[in-house]
């Protein structure tokens, strides 16, 4: 199967993307892992036809965003993100008209249409920054309450927040990082911003996925508790055989992410299916939005 995706992609000049959260056998096949937004970063500035996104719906949106001119495929149609559909453009509106005027600030795990309404997007890599770039004393941040308490923490500007959140990181409590650090005393705990800020404050270090992994190659340190969803154990231990990775809790499992198969990146290679276009009247303005970030430096 795996000899068939790369037949198929080398003959259709299609580029393979998987999140870090996917499973094993789909990360080894892909041309490209990591962040969702990096991802389709890279991707746009290949040559390549058909971009091929092992991810979420909101995913292979942003690589449409990034390259209007590619074919984009997501192999499973039904796979979404809960945090991303806890809001939409009609509540979104809505909420504005309850607060006076202020930028929204979206994070990436947002719709196409929700980044379309936003004045900026960010990542939980760079929110701090894209909050501290904006002319404005307050600012809304969509759709996750935690990456906003975050921010809240390393910002003087009034933060205000939607009520969204990533389920599978929300999970996560301060009794499951003890027991894992009981288990393992001399492990680094580090923490994803989508986790409570309970878990925040009790972290070693605070990072997005990409962090993680580049943290853990540089760290002198030579085991770590992993406060984010479990499929980010595979490529660090991956990248760091001779260091101990430990997940904080097995409940941080997002089922989303684990549907697409080997024969679902076949087929949809094979026949084109899954395909994803957002349309330009939601394109460009979700374009604006996240270039804007982009271009904070």
């Amino acid at each position: 199967m795996k000899d068939k995706i790369r037949k198929l992609a080398r003959e259709k000049n299609a580029i393979i993307l998987s999140h870090n959260y996917q499973p094993p056998e789909i990360q080894d096949i892909a041309d490209l892992c990591g962040d969702s937004l990096e991802l389709s970063i890279k991707a746009a500035g290949t040559d390549a036809d058909i971009i091929l996104f092992c991810g979420v719906h909101f995913m292979a949106e942003t690589a449409s965003i990034l390259s209007p001119d590619k074919t984009v495929l997501l192999p499973k149609q039904d796979a979404g993100c809960p945090m991303a559909e806890m809001i939409n453009p009609d509540l979104l509106t809505a909420k504005l008209k309850t607060l006076p005027p202020m930028p929204v600030v979206t994070y990436v795990n947002s719709s196409a249409a929700v980044k379309a309404l936003s004045t900026i997007c960010c990542t939980s890599a760079n929110v701090v920054k894209v909050v501290n770039s904006l002319d404005a004393d307050e600012v809304l941040m969509t759709p996750d309450r935690n990456l906003a308490q975050y921010a809240a923490a390393h910002t003087h500007k009034k933060i205000h927040s939607w009520d969204g959140c990533c389920p599978f990181h929300d999970r996560l409590r301060a009794a499951d990082v003890k027991r894992a650090k009981e288990m393992h005393p001399d492990a680094i705990f580090m923490a994803h911003p989508e986790c409570r800020t309970e878990i925040l404050e009790i972290a070693d270090i605070v990072l997005s996925t990409s962090g993680m992994i580049q943290y853990a190659g540089t760290s002198g340190h030579r085991s770590f508790i992993i406060g984010t969803e479990v499929g980010l154990l595979y490529p660090l231990q991956k990248e760091n055989p001779d260091k101990k990775f430990y997940p904080a809790s097995m409940e941080l499992m997002c089922p989303d992410m684990k549907k697409i198969t080997l024969a679902d990146v076949a087929a949809s290679l094979e026949h084109l299916t899954g395909q994803i276009k957002v349309p330009e009247h939601i394109r460009i303005p979700a374009f604006k939005s996240v270039q804007d970030m982009i271009a904070i430096k």
